[in-house]
């Protein structure tokens, strides 16, 4: 459980930090209104990915599963702001073992609701689908925008960063690769 009183105690010192009133209208309640967003943007902490996957079905299907452009955020670990864009989730069943399609959606949205690395959450992703369906391959794409890229340091706004995990045949099997890309550059 996130603990509301420290973050706002917290978030008081550093507007009081940069030289800021914290008395000011408009800052008098940001303390609470950052605390209750952590709550909200960190959940991922307090919850499982794993269990979304308890529910299977048993489905004879051997070919790609495809689900597209999840849209999720995330907050870097090394700053502390958003990053953003598209996960793309690709797995080839085995053992007549299936889930349902929401669950991967929410897979990725329990792990980017933590503090994260790109590359973390494209591995994390493509680790548990392996883990817990045994398919033949997982392939996790992720597209994201950084805001410590694109607010501060390099100062470029609209770069993407791509992450990719290849697990199973498609680690092994470039033509699988290659068929994959193609389904998902439609």
């Amino acid at each position: 459980m996130v603990n509301k009183d420290k973050i706002q105690n917290a978030v008081k010192n550093i507007l009081e930090a940069i030289q800021e009133d914290t008395l000011r209208e408009g800052l008098v309640d940001t303390p609470k209104r950052v605390a209750k967003m952590y709550a909200e943007i960190f959940s991922g902490l307090a919850m499982n990915p794993a269990e979304e996957l308890e529910v299977m079905f048993s489905e004879e299907f051997k070919e790609m599963i495809m689900v597209k452009d999840i849209n999720f955020y995330s907050m870097c670990e090394h700053h502390l702001l958003p990053f953003f864009g598209k996960a793309h989730v690709i797995y080839i069943p085995q053992h007549n073992k299936i889930t349902g399609i929401s669950k991967l959606a929410r897979v990725v949205e329990i792990y980017a609701r933590r503090p994260q690395l790109q590359e973390r959450l494209t591995n994390q992703v493509a680790d548990l689908l392996q883990e817990r369906l045994d398919p033949r391959g997982v392939m996790v794409v992720i597209e994201a925008e950084h805001l410590c890229m694109s607010m501060r340091g390099v100062a470029k706004p609209g770069t993407t960063v791509v992450t990719t995990a290849l697990r199973g045949i498609y680690a092994a099997d470039s033509a699988a690769q290659t068929s994959a890309y193609a389904l998902l550059n439609r």
